[in-house]
């Protein structure tokens, strides 16, 4: 029988894999959006001789929320570039110590300090309901840029399940 406090660690972490999931799936309709609306443009612009700037930012914004929603999803399917070189042949202690001093050293103080310099960037927008510079363009550049610490939040709590899933292989019997 598992230790009661492993059987919560993976608990967690398993919500928080669902939680990215379901968020990166849903985000990756913007990767649709962006091709049908794109495509839309280019039609306008070259058969017609119309132009959107409310198109064209739309693609902005959805392009954006399609790396910085699907970013955490990525993680744990091994999506995010890697340096293979030992971590292809290594054995899973060593991926684990690999992943845990990873999601330790580096991503968890990204995910702080990003979080912590996006706030009061994020929060003048808010403020002041910031849209576009272009006077025909998208009112939502505050909504926009709160996608920045959502991505912060969302890669640090990925980060987190990682370095479970990295101390629960780690503190496993050798042998299993």
């Amino acid at each position: 029988m598992r230790n009661p406090i492993a059987q919560i660690a993976q608990q967690i972490a398993d919500a928080v894999d669902r939680l990215n999931a379901a968020i990166g799936r849903a985000a990756a309709w913007c990767s649709l959006y962006i091709v049908v609306i794109e495509f839309a443009v280019v039609v306008m612009r070259y058969a017609f001789g119309l132009g959107s700037i409310r198109m064209q930012e739309s693609v902005l914004y959805a392009h954006a929320a399609l790396f910085m929603l699907g970013a955490a999803w990525t993680l744990p399917v091994g999506g995010h570039v890697r340096v293979d070189i030992f971590y292809a042949q290594a054995k899973p202690r060593t991926r684990a110590i690999i992943d845990l001093l990873g999601a330790i050293i580096f991503l968890a103080p990204f995910a702080v300090a990003l979080g912590m310099l996006a706030l009061p960037y994020v929060a003048r927008s808010w403020a002041s309901f910031e849209g576009s510079r272009e006077t025909s363009g998208l009112p939502f550049v505050y909504l926009l840029k709160a996608l920045i610490p959502l991505f912060a939040l969302l890669i640090g709590l990925q980060g987190v399940a990682q370095a479970i899933r990295a101390a629960l292989v780690l503190s496993a019997p050798r042998g299993v």
